[in-house]
């Protein structure tokens, strides 16, 4: 006889409506109540209605990008990479009537192609900004799901608030559960557990009970026979491409003490953000190394923008003359900086070095050039496309860390005595 839903609520001592929530991932349930309610599946091998989940689970031909801020060109980058890839790699290649190139050297037109009928495989991709608020990044996710999202991409750093970080968790679940294929481009993962928060890359974010359940009863990611665009109507946990932030900051830090730097001012991003905590832990862990000290006041905390910058320059100044070195959080920040120094007479490097970090288009024509960090912004972004697409196999555990490289220029010297 086939197994019900009652029967595993009645093996759990839970209610069917719990059971649903555990299974649909629609809303937070305790930790232990659903390791409960998914070793009673197991051990009932209780098996999902086929037809009515993959109803559910049909998804449109949107793919929802979520960034911070689209005006800063970090967010801009990874969104438009993400899109080219979305849209079939119409943004990387030349503009012109689509079609295949023969043996011969012809190209013949591709059926449809210059007629606005919609190629095979193409989905729409939509930039929702959120301006850095809670709120309008889990009204997107949630209105993505509405939508049936085939694959919602989240850009940048998360806000590091347990009650948020739940309410995000138990969103993503929902798209996972609906066979949204869920990809986070520069942001850490978190573990499912409501208000859990960790730091890092974490290799395995599900328990024992729900590998077990996955392994036997989750519907499997699509073989390579099946279209790589059509998401998988089994929940799956959501694929992390994270940036090494930390390594990044702790190796810009030490190029500066390598230059014989031992008063360096620091303009750390926002605070609540694990952008903004792991580029200053890695900055605090380059210090810490050659027993350099970390007084409070050399740290300043602001946006991500030039006006920040030159703001908090100003301010580092006032609390400490002796400063020779500032790094910035990001370039943009970086640049506001050098403006605060030139307004007050000082020269860059000759009186104060100063760096920053991300490697945006404008670092390597700023005058002088800018000493930074480079993160792949665009290898990201496309191969978050990708896997969005379902056109790239996850990485290992779901979890990638994206290395960063430091990009020495004209910026930075040894300071003057």
């Amino acid at each position: 006889m086939a197994v019900k839903l009652a029967d595993v609520a009645a093996r759990a001592r839970v209610s069917t409506a719990t059971v649903s929530r555990v299974l649909n991932g629609n809303y937070p349930v305790a930790e232990n109540t659903r390791a409960r309610v998914l070793r009673a599946v197991a051990d009932l091998e209780y098996v999902v209605n086929g037809p009515a989940s993959a109803l559910a689970a049909a998804t449109s031909d949107l793919v929802g990008i979520l960034v911070n801020d689209i005006a800063d060109p970090f967010f801009g980058i990874i969104a438009s990479a993400v899109q080219a890839e979305v849209s079939g790699g119409v943004g990387r290649r030349p503009t012109g009537v689509a079609g295949t190139r023969t043996g011969d050297g012809d190209t013949r037109r591709t059926p449809g192609s210059a007629y606005g009928l919609v190629p095979p495989g193409e989905k729409l991709a939509v930039v929702c900004n959120t301006g850095g608020s809670p709120e309008r990044e889990l009204t997107y996710l949630t209105l993505l799901q509405r939508q049936r999202a085939a694959a919602v991409v989240l850009t940048g750093g998360a806000v590091e608030d347990t009650g948020h970080a739940t309410a995000v968790n138990a969103a993503l679940s929902r798209l996972a559960a609906a066979g949204t294929r869920v990809v986070l481009c520069g942001r850490p993962p978190v573990p499912p557990e409501a208000g859990a928060l960790k730091t890092g890359p974490i290799p395995q974010t599900r328990t024992s009970v729900e590998r077990f359940f996955s392994s036997r009863h989750a519907t499997p990611r699509a073989p390579a026979a099946l279209s790589p665009a059509s998401p998988s109507p089994g929940a799956v946990s959501p694929v992390a491409l994270a940036f090494d932030n930390r390594g990044g900051a702790r190796r810009l830090t030490e190029h500066l003490v390598s230059l014989g730097h031992r008063n360096i001012g620091y303009i750390a991003g926002p605070a609540g953000r694990t952008t903004t905590r792991h580029r200053l832990e890695g900055h605090r862990a380059g210090l810490a190394v050659h027993g350099i000290p970390d007084p409070a006041h050399r740290t300043v905390h602001g946006a991500y923008d030039r006006t920040a910058g030159y703001d908090a320059a100003r301010e580092l100044l006032r609390r400490d003359a002796s400063l020779t070195a500032v790094i910035a959080a990001n370039d943009t920040a970086a640049l506001g900086v050098c403006a605060a120094l030139r307004d007050r007479g000082l020269q860059i490097p000759g009186d104060v070095s100063v760096a920053g970090f991300d490697d945006l288009p404008f670092s390597v024509d700023a005058a002088p050039a800018l000493t930074t960090v480079r993160l792949p912004l665009q290898e990201a972004g496309a191969r978050a496309g990708r896997l969005a697409m379902g056109r790239e196999a996850p990485p290992p555990g779901d979890v990638a860390m994206i290395p960063a490289e430091l990009m020495v220029r004209g910026s930075t010297s040894a300071p003057h005595s």
